[in-house]
């Protein structure tokens, strides 16, 4: 569907709805036709088989054959130390699948978080009224209501706009929040089209009035849901590599305790004693460290990237990834972590580093500027630990700065704004001041300068 190439009567007319909405009657027909949107999690093979698989590796396999001969040969030749060796093969092999299986089944449990970006509840119109609905229970057609913190529950496009900005960084990876608009669009992909709301996006500021066009798995946030539940059917070169190994060195010490098996045989040597002398030689020739020396490597390597918030799935693929050397990407936002700090200032023609501020108390032009970057916004304090300011990354980046060096802004009360755009590339802000009314204005340089006396 290219909704966003249309107007908004004609994307209405897309959709078969209508500026007050669908009736309930039709919207819960959709329902049952199109199901809940949600993203649903794919079939998945059950947590018992995944940790026997982990135990069943073709590198695991040899080490459970060299246990078995271990435990043959101390049942033929009792006495010579050759169980406990099959105990230490087994204590290798269940301790290295345990921490495989715990480290994976940590990351899609992490995965599974993603539902957590749609919202539970969402202002929708049904029958021409304002309704509280499930976020499940949206259809495509309904006309969606939404204004600065709410977060899209599926892909939408504007119908209606005031001065809306959206932060797409979960989808697109941009790291400034993206104005939208009602007019029609050119753009042959929709995600970077004005005019289209995605599933998973924050509104970081306005109020906005849309038409939802995708629900579920047919959201380009669904989409990447999906493909994060898929099963990776390629192997990676760190497990075909331990394939190889592993083949190696089967081949290697079967060969070698054969050719000690021979050997002893001719030179008269006694069979059951021949025959556990090359069973001890075949164990011997198992490196029965090198799996847990490599699950372990990989577990601390996998907890050190989430750290980072990077999430690795199949253990090898830590491996993989470290074996790059070029990484093309086509954007910032992507690679990271969508926060904006401010680093350098240009004040009366001086560049100045913004830690150097820090604690000194500023002068009157200097105060102005600081006044102006925590005052002339549009961020809204939620008061949470982990997300205290919501807005445009910018504006965030400005406030938290101006908050450092004033922590007390001085009482004041906003009379009037004109919000920012891209006519006027500039934002105003009018405050009752204990000196009188004061605007506050910030935006591009070569715009702001040229209204400077």
């Amino acid at each position: 569907m290219n909704a966003h190439r249309l107007s908004v009567a004609d994307a209405l007319a897309s959709v078969r709805s209508s500026p007050v909405g669908l009736a309930t009657a039709e919207a819960s027909r959709r329902l049952s036709e199109y199901g809940p949107n949600r993203v649903e999690r794919l079939a998945r093979t059950s947590a018992l088989l995944r940790l026997l698989r982990e135990f069943t590796q073709f590198f695991s396999l040899i080490l459970w054959v060299a246990a078995a001969l271990a435990f043959l040969a101390e049942w033929l030749d009792p006495g010579q130390g050759m169980a406990r060796i099959g105990y230490a093969l087994i204590a290798v092999i269940l301790v290295s699948g345990l921490f495989s299986f715990w480290q994976e089944h940590r990351i899609e449990q992490t995965l599974s978080a993603l539902q957590k970006l749609l919202p539970a509840k969402v202002k929708a119109r049904r029958d021409g009224a304002v309704v509280e609905l499930a976020a499940e229970e949206i259809v495509v057609g309904d006309i969606v209501l939404l204004e600065a913190g709410d977060n899209v529950p599926a892909d939408c496009r504007l119908t209606e706009s005031f001065g809306v900005r959206v932060n797409t960084a979960t989808i697109t990876g941009e790291s400034v929040s993206k104005a939208l608009e009602t007019s029609p669009s050119d753009r042959s992909d929709p995600i970077h089209s004005k005019n289209i709301l995605l599933a998973g996006t924050a509104v970081v500021a306005g109020q906005a009035t849309a038409v939802v066009i995708a629900t579920g798995a047919q959201t380009e946030f669904g989409k990447i849901a999906h493909l994060s539940q898929s099963e990776s059917t390629a192997a990676s070169p760190l497990r075909r590599q331990l394939a190889y190994l592993s083949r190696l060195i089967a081949v290697l010490a079967i060969g070698i305790g054969v050719v000690f098996f021979v050997v002893g045989t001719r030179i008269g040597v006694p069979f059951w004693q021949d025959f556990i002398f090359a069973i001890g030689i075949i164990v011997a020739m198992v490196p029965e460290g090198l799996l847990p020396t490599l699950t372990l490597s990989l577990v601390l390597a996998a907890q050190r990237m989430a750290k980072r918030k990077v999430l690795i799935r199949h253990l090898t693929s830590v491996e993989t990834l470290g074996s790059a050397t070029v990484i093309c990407t086509d954007k910032t936002g992507t690679l990271t972590e969508n926060r904006m700090r401010v680093r350098e200032l240009l004040i009366a023609g001086r560049r100045l580093s913004a830690d150097s501020l820090t604690g000194s108390p500023p002068c009157e032009g200097r105060r102005d500027f600081m006044l102006a970057a925590g005052l002339c916004h549009d961020v809204r304090n939620l008061g949470v630990a982990d997300r205290p300011l919501l807005g445009d990354p910018i504006e965030v980046a400005l406030v938290e700065w101006a908050r450092k060096l004033v922590p007390e802004l001085p009482a004041c009360r906003r009379v009037d704004e004109i919000s920012f755009d891209s006519n006027r590339m500039r934002q105003s802000v009018i405050y009752d001041m204990r000196d009188g009314r004061t605007l506050f204005c910030k935006g591009a340089p070569e715009v702001v300068l040229a209204l400077c006396p």
